[in-house]
């Protein structure tokens, strides 16, 4: 059996999205709402062990203002934050504020070229998805990832694996003929769980999670290749996986 699509997690994957990006965006909104929060570094690597932002905001405030979030309205006003906050990172991509990590771009054109499939799983918002393509690829990379599985398109987030048989699914393929990479060990739980094999590019975060499940651990990927990735996966994948019975 051999590799048919590569799917990819987005933030601390494709890029450093979640410190240079994603953290400055939610104290802008917080800010221009008035609040008094501030998440920094430390704080905030924390703060990814829960998946989505409107998630996050409410771990975060379990803690933090927990009679905030007690008032009637603070879904409504989570909400919001959340959409404001997205408002801000949209802007920050805008203006080439995030690069791609490296390795990320190559390995990408590369898989394309070649005719390997492509696609997304991801808790980010699917907005926040193309923005980062249009503004590190060129808007032309959209049609490059054939399912893009993002935001709330399943009830439950990583690492639960809901978004990886999302993606799957809509790829018409056993997840055995997939290869997942990810940054977390969040990330690599929910694909793991989906049975997908995966290789993982730990962000600065997720040093200390658990990798053990995965198939592969490399630093960056700039020496990652096709090739590579199909041996890998030749490796973790026996041919007779999915042969049919006798």
């Amino acid at each position: 059996m051999t590799l048919q699509a590569l799917i990819f997690d987005v933030d601390g994957t494709l890029a450093d999205t979640e410190r240079a990006g994603h953290r400055i965006a939610f104290n802008a909104a917080f800010a221009e709402a008035g609040l008094p929060w501030r998440w920094d570094e430390a704080l905030y690597d924390e703060l990814l062990q829960v998946t989505g932002g409107k998630e996050r905001i409410r771990h975060y405030l379990a803690d933090a203002d927990r009679w905030f979030l007690a008032r009637p309205d603070a879904p409504d006003v989570i909400a919001g934050l959340h959409a404001s906050k997205t408002g801000h990172y949209l802007r920050l991509l805008a203006s080439g504020g995030v690069r791609l990590l490296p390795g990320v771009e190559a390995l990408v054109r590369e898989a394309h070229r070649g005719g390997l499939r492509l696609a997304i799983a991801t808790t980010t918002t699917p907005a926040n998805v193309t923005a980062l393509l249009d503004s590190t690829l060129g808007e032309e990379a959209r049609s490059w990832f054939e399912v893009i599985g993002a935001g709330d398109v399943v009830p439950a987030k990583k690492p639960a694996p809901d978004i990886y048989r999302w993606v799957v699914d809509r790829l018409g393929l056993e997840p055995q003929q997939c290869l997942a990479v990810e940054d977390s060990g969040v990330g690599l739980a929910a694909a793991v769980a989906a049975g997908v094999p995966t290789v993982v590019v730990p962000s600065a975060h997720a040093v200390a999670d658990d990798f053990s499940a995965a198939v592969a651990r490399y630093p960056d990927l700039t020496a990652v290749t096709v090739g590579v990735l199909r041996d890998l996966h030749a490796r973790a994948v026996p041919p007779t996986v999915l042969a049919s019975p006798v």
